[in-house]
């Protein structure tokens, strides 16, 4: 069962809209896999851009880089519940990745990716 504080950014399916009151625009979220281990890359494409996700749990968090195209455009992101991990469209990606804790708000942690630590992605910037 989800949070009810966790339902305006997922649902239990792989992609979930929340709608926005300020402007009545979707905000689609998509869910990227990841595995329950404590250091971990992958590559996945989104939209139109290969990204690779570099995840590594360290004592003090969870850490996060971003590669765009072969170039790194953040390293050392400590990963927290439900905050915004690039913050900025001048970065390079072309969106956003947030954790999301499925279960409460703890910052995740490796032990539980992919289960009860989603990590979300939000094409495109809003103003």
């Amino acid at each position: 069962m989800l949070s009810a504080t966790l339902q305006p950014f997922l649902s239990t399916t792989t992609q979930a809209t929340a709608q926005s009151s300020t402007n009545n625009t979707s905000l689609s979220l998509l869910t990227v896999p990841l595995t329950a281990v404590p250091a971990q890359t992958l590559k996945v494409a989104l939209s139109g851009t290969l990204i690779q996700i570099t995840l590594r749990q360290r004592s003090t968090g969870l850490y996060a880089d971003f590669d765009a195209n072969s170039t790194r455009l953040l390293s050392g992101v400590l990963c927290q519940d439900r905050t915004w991990l690039v913050r900025d469209a001048a970065i390079g990606l072309p969106g956003d990745f947030l954790f999301a804790d499925t279960q409460g708000q703890q910052d995740p942690d490796a032990t539980a990716l992919g289960s009860r630590f989603l990590l979300l992605y939000r094409p495109g910037w809003t103003s």
